[in-house]
């Protein structure tokens, strides 16, 4: 990656910075390209690295012609822009469908156009048998990142899917230190909810996984322990020694009580790397069942991999992850 340049989608947000983070003051990229459509998150992220081998593009993944400026002379693209929130993409599934889907068309057709080498796509475990807007949309997304990569010529486009990223904008471990800092009661949705627990770090490493590995419309999964948020909750209130309340206050606009990274279909076909796995691409043309002739391999005796099945953390396992986060060892100190 020596000498190449980077663009990042959606490079403001908290995977763009954990990117920048890792590759600002080394030899990889020799130039960093931030694309967003906020201009004060760029100007505060401008300010604070100040360092003249990032780059920045204001503009919108919904408008092909403000991606074109931005992706000519990009040897690699990270595509992390999208509508992430559940609860604003319930109430706005347009929006979502919008920036998640044809956002990422739009981002692929111009990677595409100026021969980009390789682009990686971030999706979600949301994606996973979803029953929200913003999982569907992730979906479908991933199913147009399959369709581009058939006819992407020179340009390797996948995946990665990846649970919940700690201390990620909107995640819970930000909200539940401030209420221990302000004396007030964690609100938990459901202490019995699991959710899949990545560092940044973690979502960086699936990502340069991908890059290195990855064959067209190939999709990435991390082998990630999980927790209830209930644990979750119990060992930030030990960290921070605090003897603050657990409130339940109820699952929220289109919340699963756990998540899953493969479905079972995937997990058969998956090849397991060590840490990760590889989904290979469905690769066949729409004349691969002129008529029925062969069943598929059984599947009743395969379970998908979900947050309630993998390596469960109990609190003190939940606290090691958690001493992991810059700002928690900050506060801490």
């Amino acid at each position: 990656m020596k000498n190449k340049t980077l663009l990042i989608t959606g490079g403001t947000g908290s995977f763009g910075n954990a990117v920048l983070n890792r590759f600002l003051h080394t030899d990889h990229f020799s130039e960093i390209r931030v694309f967003s459509r906020d201009e004060k998150k760029q100007e505060d992220q401008r300010r604070r690295l100040s360092h003249p081998k990032v780059k920045f593009y204001i503009g919108d993944v919904r408008d092909p012609q403000s991606l074109e400026s931005a992706v000519r002379g990009v040897d690699y693209i990270f595509h992390a822009a999208a509508l992430k929130q559940v609860p604003s993409c319930e109430f706005f599934p347009v929006e979502a469908a919008k920036t998640n889907v044809l956002g990422t068309e739009n981002v692929l057709e111009a990677a595409i156009r100026n021969n980009v080498k390789n682009v990686v796509v971030l999706s979600t475990d949301k994606a996973v048998y979803p029953i929200n807007a913003m999982g569907i949309s992730k979906a479908l997304m991933e199913k147009v990142l399959v369709a581009k990569s058939r006819n992407a010529g020179n340009t390797i486009i996948s995946g990665t899917r990846y649970g919940n990223v700690m201390a990620s904008r909107g995640s819970v471990i930000p909200l539940f230190v401030d209420q221990i800092k302000s004396k007030q009661s964690l609100t938990l949705t459901d202490p019995n909810m699991t959710r899949f627990m990545m560092t940044l770090e973690d979502a960086v490493d699936l990502v340069l996984f991908a890059f290195e590995n990855a064959n067209p419309g190939d999709m990435f999964v991390q082998k990630a322990p999980a927790a209830t948020v209930e644990v979750l909750a119990k060992a930030l209130l030990e960290m921070y020694k605090s003897n603050s309340e657990l409130k339940v206050i109820g699952t929220r606009h289109g919340e699963k009580l756990y998540e899953s990274l493969l479905t079972r279909e995937e997990k058969i076909k998956a090849e397991d790397m060590g840490e990760y796995y590889r989904i290979p691409a469905d690769n066949r043309d729409l004349n691969y069942a002129n008529y029925f002739s062969e069943g598929e391999v059984d599947m009743s005796n395969v379970e998908d991999y979900h947050s309630h099945n993998t390596e469960r953390l109990d609190v003190e396992g939940m606290k090691k992850l958690l001493l992991k986060l810059d700002f928690i060892r900050e506060d801490l100190k």
